[in-house]
């Protein structure tokens, strides 16, 4: 069986969802929260994800450019719990699914000794399942945030406050490319 990384990216997110003051309204950790309960993930990253500790400071943070856009994306469209107007690009790890052709050992729960798993017919890999499935659990994350931060018991309402709120910090939203491969410094799995 295969497990398998996916790539799942939302555009056009306003600037400013989430918190940087209270631990459980920040948004990577809600994201991260969400996308880890999906059965058999292993890892969540966000942005550079795990590669930017392997790398110094200039080379992780984003400048912010004039009107407060990001010159780069290695943050992934959040900073400090919040979203910046950029893409938000997360990497979700599946482990491989547990039910083998060739079973491993394992222990006989009526006796204790040891004894051979059952050999079932399975899929290979549910990676490109879970991959629909992060899509769907980005998008309550960010729909929860999103009614949290403008309300509303209306779409035209909520819209409504959306775009008064774009409007008055004046932050472009409109989306860069995602990250590259070759800025990840990863062995092209994206």
């Amino acid at each position: 069986t295969l497990g398998g990384i996916v790539e799942v990216i939302a555009l056009g997110v306003p600037v400013g969802l989430g918190s940087h003051v209270s631990w459980d309204r920040k948004l990577d950790g809600r994201l991260a929260q969400a996308l880890m309960s999906i059965p058999a993930v292993k890892g969540v990253e966000l942005g550079l994800g795990f590669e930017a500790a392997r790398r110094k400071g200039s080379e992780v943070h984003d400048e912010i450019m004039p009107g407060f856009a990001r010159a780069t994306n290695r943050a992934g469209g959040t900073e400090g719990g919040m979203t910046t107007g950029e893409p938000l690009v997360l990497r979700v790890a599946m482990k491989p699914i547990s039910t083998l052709m060739s079973p491993l050992k394992t222990v006989d729960l009526k006796t204790g000794g040891p004894a051979q798993a059952q050999s079932e017919r399975s899929d290979v890999t549910a990676v490109p399942a879970m991959g629909v499935i992060a899509e769907a659990m980005l998008a309550i994350v960010l729909t929860d945030a999103l009614l949290e931060k403008f309300g509303g018991d209306a779409l035209s309402e909520l819209k409504r406050n959306v775009d008064g709120y774009l409007a008055q910090v004046r932050v472009r939203t409109n989306p860069i490319p995602p990250l590259r491969v070759s800025e990840r410094g990863s062995g092209g799995e994206a």
